[in-house]
């Protein structure tokens, strides 16, 4: 009986690895629903959504940051399918969605849903942008709350048509100082720009055809970009999840390679020596250095602007260690954002947790002492 029951029990193994080897595509091997099956080394019995200062609020696999010109820090709390805000006081809300609720409905804040929100931006009204990933669409939300579809018509498809403009699995969004909204389509290995008055255009690649060629507008290529952040000057900056690259667009749509050498790794050095492991979040400063939640590798990574990566926070370990650079410790980073000031907070998503990194290198976890209680989960 024993030998029969340790018998199936590897012709049960053998089935379900096999089944994982040839029953995904291209895009579901690298899509970051992956990391939600991750082993949590710190932080497991703390998912949840539970509002409160700093440590006392609960989040489930966040994802996306923004912050805004107040200095309040947005999540997109991925696992919850909510839109978190955390105040500069350390006050955690949910800002829009129904917690646990997935489905696409637009309205006030508090009756307002998602599914798998996962890049987000800020523009310099204080209107928030959300990669609504599982509806295919590009919602905002107000600054009073309301939310509402900027872009998309929640059908997959590449289409620029008016009233009919498509997305597929759009992961991430950034905004210019002039309004227009800058989305990686996931799904169609694109990068799209959308301006206020909502015209949709395709920047640079071509759709269904992945690839890491540099070049101008659509002759250029990308394979699953995953998130975007733009400069001061209106320069982009692409994670390009699928080729472990970091790329860059200038304002006249010109694409090139900013750093990595397209093979999976964590070498630092100049420009295309360098190397990344599944780059997720991206964000830049004030002073145009790039930050980058190098997510397969479980480090925080910072290229200068003449190209120059180094290892800004993390050991490379799976952990939530708090401590100064390379001592430090995170577990499937996922989203980068940088204040005026120079603080990096970090979307450190399977630990469930909210980082912050000073200019100095020294990781903390955000906690904020106070004597109110945490609010609860709002009905």
């Amino acid at each position: 009986m024993i030998k029969y029951t340790f018998r199936l029990f590897t012709v049960l193994l053998v089935v379900v690895f096999i089944s994982g080897m040839f029953g995904c595509n291209r895009k579901e091997w690298l899509s970051p629903t992956h990391v939600v099956d991750s082993t949590v080394v710190a932080g497991s019995d703390s998912a949840g959504l539970v509002n409160g200062f700093g440590t006392a609020a609960r989040f489930n696999h966040p994802f996306g940051l923004t912050i805004d010109t107040a200095g309040n820090l947005y999540i997109t709390d991925q696992g919850n399918s909510v839109i978190r805000k955390m105040d500069k006081n350390g006050m955690v809300t949910t800002f829009a969605g129904i917690g646990g609720k997935q489905g696409y409905v637009n309205g006030a804040d508090s009756v307002a849903t998602f599914y798998k929100p996962f890049g987000i931006a800020s523009d310099v009204a204080g209107n928030i942008y959300i990669a609504d990933a599982g509806n295919n669409v590009i919602r905002g939300i107000s600054p009073t709350g309301t939310v509402s579809t900027f872009a998309g018509i929640g059908i997959a498809g590449a289409s620029n048509t008016a009233d009919s403009v498509s997305f597929d699995s759009p992961l991430g969004v950034a905004v210019d100082g002039s309004g227009n909204v800058y989305v990686a389509d996931y799904g169609n290995d694109i990068i799209r720009k959308i301006s206020p008055s909502g015209v949709a255009s395709t920047l640079a690649g071509f759709s269904g055809t992945p690839g890491a060629t540099d070049g101008r507008d659509t002759a250029a290529r990308f394979n699953l970009p995953e998130s975007i952040a733009v400069d001061a000057s209106d320069n982009l900056y692409v994670a390009d999840n699928g080729n472990n690259l970091i790329r860059k667009i200038t304002p006249d749509g010109t694409v090139s390679t900013l750093a990595g050498s397209g093979q999976a790794g964590s070498a630092n050095g100049q420009g295309t020596s360098a190397s990344f492991n599944s780059p997720f979040g991206i964000a830049v400063d004030a002073s145009g250095n790039v930050y980058v939640a190098d997510s397969g590798n479980n480090l925080i990574r910072k290229i200068s602007p003449a190209g120059a990566v180094t290892t800004f926070a993390g050991s490379g370990t799976k952990g939530a260690g708090n401590a100064t650079g390379a001592l430090a410790s995170f577990n499937t980073p996922s989203g980068v954002a940088v204040d005026a000031a120079g603080n990096v907070y970090v979307a450190d998503e399977n630990n469930n947790l909210i980082r912050k990194i000073t200019a100095a290198g020294v990781v903390s976890t955000i906690a904020v002492k106070s004597t109110k209680k945490p609010l609860k989960l709002r009905k």
